[in-house]
């Protein structure tokens, strides 16, 4: 079992941990885990429920994988987006949308408000991207984005450069779409390469941290979720989303490669 350091939580005002994963033990845990598989209903071929092990010293890692002239790694939630849900009814041909979609899966983690971090080592190699995030489990099903959820993500890592960033996307994902980002944030080295995201999530704001410091702040009229929205940890390999064929840059990446995660915690602010 790895030795997990203390949260850096917001000063000023008193937390409780409600929801954890310290990554201990050798399995993940299903229980507060699931893989997603689809984007908007169809099968993500290179989303793959391979790659995702701890190792034994409190940390998961999600690992990209090289199969034939193929790339895949793993996506974890702990919900699911209504609109991955793959169908098995009739399909409208051009758009490929089933009716029914498929049968509604119980989320084994949604949540309102508090603190959201995660304490994780990024890719060292180029082409795939990693991220910690949430959703909503209906964004863009309602008018007000407030009601039906925002897309929020406390860190993503796409480049190899120390430069990570915070976004907001609501709308869902069609012409209502809209979006605000922080822009590029450069990352300050640590001795052992890790780094802590977190989100302080109110009813009136979101504010974003990277190494204990306050990194963003989003408040209205930009919208601000009032719905719970499931947690995900993930990665992507690039290129696959405009074609079959991966990014050129995962051509040139050293194998393995790891998206190391130390913890994900959850707390509620207390009076």
């Amino acid at each position: 079992m790895g030795k997990h350091v203390d949260s850096l939580l917001p000063a000023g005002k008193s937390w409780k941990l409600v929801w954890h994963d310290e990554f201990d033990g050798d399995t993940l845990d299903r229980t507060k885990w699931d893989f997603r598989l689809h984007l908007l209903q169809q099968r993500h071929e290179t989303f793959t429920d391979e790659g995702a092990e701890l190792d034994g010293q409190g940390n998961l890692r999600l690992t990209l994988l090289k199969k034939g002239d193929h790339y895949y790694s793993p996506h974890l939630q702990t919900g699911s987006n209504y609109l991955d849900r793959p169908g098995k009814g009739f399909c409208f041909e051009k758009g490929k949308f089933n009716w029914p979609i498929a049968k509604f899966v119980q989320p084994k983690f949604m949540h309102k408000f508090g603190y959201y971090e995660c304490r994780c080592k990024l890719p060292t190699q180029p082409g795939w991207w990693a991220a910690f995030w949430l959703q909503s489990p209906c964004i863009g099903s309602t008018p007000d984005a407030e009601v039906s959820g925002v897309e929020v993500d406390i860190m993503e890592n796409f480049t190899r450069d120390g430069i990570i960033s915070h976004n907001n996307h609501w709308g869902g994902y069609s012409e209502d779409h809209q979006y605000c980002g922080s822009g590029p944030r450069q990352l300050q080295a640590t001795p052992d390469d890790f780094h802590v995201f977190g989100l302080e999530w109110n009813k009136d704001e979101y504010v974003y941290y990277v190494d204990g410091k306050e990194s963003w702040r989003v408040t209205r009229p930009y919208p601000i979720s009032q719905r719970e929205q499931f947690i995900l940890i993930s990665t992507e390999c690039m290129g696959y989303r405009k074609g079959d064929q991966p990014s050129p840059l995962l051509e040139k990446a050293l194998l393995p490669d790891y998206f190391v995660v130390d913890y994900v915690r959850v707390f509620d602010q207390v009076e």
